[in-house]
């Protein structure tokens, strides 16, 4: 029987009716046709304080950030879809990497990255579709040890891309998103084989 790759979707972006968000769904659809398993995770439930030793000295590690850490271990891989704030990372997508990198009793600090195979996409409203941001995403989780795929997508004009239901109007686009997603499962097939 063939491994079934075990993904983890989210954006990183906290907004209701994001268009990050409504993006890695489309994402992990291309995950499950290729027969993954995903699990899909809004950063906005884990309520995560912003990260700083102070912080970490007098509660440790937030249950937010062990949901986090425990779920990103728990998975082979990852999808991230990327808002771009500012030509870079979203604070809220930065929190939770910075968080996530903590060490913990029984585990090294970069577990939760360290040879997750990972799979970026990236949706804004201007005519770039936030690639500038998913550069620096990039060299982060390279950084932490992740394999970050070289496939990405960004989705350009994202205020006008989807319909009421949250869905992509254009089958190239939602084609593009999904590829990504199959990627990631790819990948983590191959190397579990």
């Amino acid at each position: 029987m063939a491994y079934t790759p075990q993904i983890l979707a989210f954006s990183g972006s906290l907004r209701e009716g994001s268009f990050n968000t409504r993006l890695v769904k489309h994402a992990a659809e291309g995950a499950l046709a290729a027969g993954a398993k995903v699990t899909l995770l809004n950063l906005r439930e884990l309520d995560l304080p912003m990260f700083d030793e102070d912080c970490e000295a007098k509660i440790t590690l937030p249950p937010g950030g062990k949901r986090l850490k425990d779920l990103m271990r728990a998975h082979d891989g990852m999808l991230i879809a990327c808002p771009e704030y500012n030509g870079s990372i979203s604070g809220a997508l930065k929190n939770a990497i910075d968080w996530a990198s903590r060490p913990e009793p029984d585990h090294p600090s970069l577990s939760c990255f360290a040879g997750k195979v990972v799979g970026l996409l990236s949706a804004s409203p201007g005519a770039l579709g936030g690639l500038r941001g998913l550069a620096h995403v990039r060299a982060i989780l390279s950084h932490v040890q992740s394999l970050v795929l070289p496939e990405q997508y960004g989705l350009m004009k994202a205020h006008e891309a989807f319909d009421t239901q949250g869905n992509l109007k254009d089958e190239k686009a939602r084609g593009s998103a999904q590829a990504v997603g199959k990627a990631v499962a790819s990948v983590i097939g191959r190397l579990r084989a």
